[in-house]
């Protein structure tokens, strides 16, 4: 009682919250039932002779109304007590029309504070909170619909007034309290406004194509082929070799010995032995080329040493196995070679090289060492001796780059007959070369390969094309140089515009959309073209590229072109061109 008085409440529940924003207090209710008591005992006085047994009936209500009454006072209030039901009311007690005037008078008269519409206590009916909530599972509840008693369970529907409804009501009125609610729609998403329409262009196989798909496909079954004939051989290896179908049974195809030239482009499957027994089912082949030819062991060589005595021409990807003995064997079994290129091979050292140009020295008109672990500055001075007769020079991706100095003094002496040169990855290599080895010593040149030199400037390059008295260059790979812009594209082009087929530009990140826009003014036969991640490049200079090159153009590369969206094919621009790399589409033409 001192927390009452000194007004100190302690944690109420949210029904006691709820009562008390209706203005259902322990006061309020204390007032009405008083109120209520005194009505009752008033018509209960002035109708006791006429209603006798009417006063009987109602004492036990009134009783443990004021029992509650006294409760509710001793020990405070209590939210709990409110949720109870007050006891029914009497058939009788609905049916006194004398009765229910009197209890609306003296509401009127007496209660004016505590006015309401309905005819029975608002205390005493079924309060809200618990018309919105479902009974427990299992207890027993009258339909409000056709007033028969069933069993709650969670499958219970709330009628639209105070109650709750059975199942077959729930199912008259339209809601199946057994329908398994439907799964949310899921919405959409909007289309990229920036993204255009995939387009692909189907086209008619030639019969050609259509014959080699199927001899690629029943490669196995190559004893019901018969004589194929060696025109369409080398596309037939291309498809297979794609597929990596090419295996020790099926290799025979190709193998025959009027062959003169071989090509195999993936011998992944092949063992030593099927290797080996190519050069005896292939004597008379004077040039070979294998790619992915890791399982070429020593023996292998040694093998071929007799087995192909012809052989002039040599090209491997990958034969790392092969160790110095071997290659030294092999040169000295075959002291014409005209065309030695290996890729990949880290145990050629510099005796194998200078067997190789002892003994070749007077034929060896294409090198090629790329990728090669152990070139070095020592190894350009044997080839230096190939002077006068060298037209093929491949030297690129070493494990350490060659010096300045090593190199010009190379290109100094077989520079005037080069034709093809690559001396990329060689990442310590300056403008230096261009202006001491490649201007003053190479007139000749068709292609020139420079990526991946870090240290070359936008203004070396650029002067050196100016300078240059070469012929017009029909294939240049400058790709992965950073530094290099726009002058050296516009000296490029003003230099070799007129004659290239093939142009590589990747990684030219600050060239201007002006220098790429000369690209189709100046370079009308160009065949393969790699612009990737050249900002500038937009759907306008691709546009203008396929417009002007659309006779030859077979190859456009624009990886990390950002500004590309390809909408030159909605503009009614037709090619025959493969595109790569286009981010906010994909095309197929």
């Amino acid at each position: 009682m001192s927390s009452r008085r000194n007004n100190v409440r302690g944690p109420t529940s949210a029904l006691t919250d709820f009562l008390r924003e209706q203005n259902i207090t322990p006061t309020t209710v204390a007032t009405r039932v008083a109120i209520q008591n005194q009505r009752v005992a008033g018509s209960s006085t002035s109708a006791q002779t006429a209603q006798a047994p009417d006063n009987v009936q109602e004492t036990e209500p009134l009783r443990r109304g004021r029992r509650r009454n006294r409760a509710t006072a001793g020990k405070g209030y209590d939210s709990e007590e409110l949720d109870e039901l007050e006891a029914p009311v009497t058939k009788k007690k609905k049916a006194s029309t004398s009765k229910s005037t009197a209890k609306k008078k003296a509401k009127k008269d007496n209660n004016s504070d505590y006015q309401d519409d309905e005819d029975d206590d608002p205390y005493t009916a079924l309060s809200k909170m618990r018309t919105n909530n479902r009974p427990a599972n299992g207890s027993i509840e009258r339909c409000a619909e056709c007033e028969k008693e069933f069993s709650v369970s969670q499958y219970t529907i709330a009628a639209n007034g105070p109650g709750f409804l059975c199942h077959p009501c729930a199912k008259k009125l339209g809601n199946d309290p057994f329908k398994k609610s439907t799964a949310p729609r899921k919405r959409t998403k909007a289309a990229d406004k920036r993204n255009i329409v995939h387009f692909e262009e189907h086209r008619f196989p030639t019969l050609v194509s259509m014959c080699i798909n199927i001899i690629s496909t029943h490669i196995d079954d190559i004893e019901a082929f018969g004589d194929i004939g060696a025109l369409n051989m080398e596309a037939i290896s291309k498809v297979i070799s794609k597929r990596r179908s090419l295996n020790s049974e099926n290799v025979h195809l190709f193998y025959g010995a009027q062959n003169s030239s071989l090509t195999l482009y993936d011998v992944t499957k092949l063992s030593p032995t099927a290797l080996i027994t190519l050069g005896h089912l292939n004597p008379n082949i004077t040039t070979l080329r294998l790619d992915f030819c890791g399982l070429i062991s020593d023996e292998v060589i040694h093998s071929w040493c007799s087995s192909l005595p012809n052989l002039a021409h040599i090209q491997l990807l990958g034969p790392f196995l092969v160790r110095a003995p071997a290659w030294i064997a092999f040169f000295e079994s075959h002291p014409q070679m005209k065309s030695f290129l290996i890729t990949q091979s880290p145990r050629f050292d510099l005796e194998c090289l200078r067997t190789l140009i002892s003994t070749s020295a007077e034929t060896l008109t294409r090198l090629g060492l790329r990728e090669i672990g152990m070139l070095s500055d020592d190894f350009l001075e044997p080839i230096g001796l190939l002077s006068g007769r060298l037209t093929y020079l491949d030297i690129s991706e070493p494990s350490n780059s060659c010096s300045n100095r090593a190199v010009n003094t190379l290109l100094n002496a077989v520079g005037s007959t080069l034709t093809y040169l690559n001396l990329s990855g060689h990442i310590d290599l300056t403008n230096d070369v261009l202006q001491y080895g490649v201007l003053p010593n190479i007139t000749t040149l068709h292609h020139l390969a420079l990526s991946n030199l870090p240290l070359l400037t936008d203004e070396g390059v650029a002067f050196f094309f100016s300078q240059w008295s070469n012929v017009p260059l029909t294939a240049v790979e400058f790709s992965r140089n950073p530094a290099l812009s726009t002058n050296s594209l516009v000296e490029l082009l003003n230099h070799s515009g007129e004659g290239l087929h093939s142009l590589d530009i990747n990684g030219w990140k600050d060239v201007s959309a002006t220098a790429l826009a000369n690209i189709a003014t100046k370079a009308k036969d160009l065949q393969k073209v790699d612009l990737g991640w050249c900002r500038e490049v937009d759907d306008f200079i691709i546009k203008s590229i396929l417009d002007s090159c659309k006779n030859r153009l077979a190859e456009v590369r624009i990886w990390g072109c950002s500004k590309v969206e390809g909408r030159w094919v909605s503009s009614g621009t037709k090619t025959k061109a493969k595109i790569f790399g286009i981010e906010r589409a994909h095309v197929t033409f």
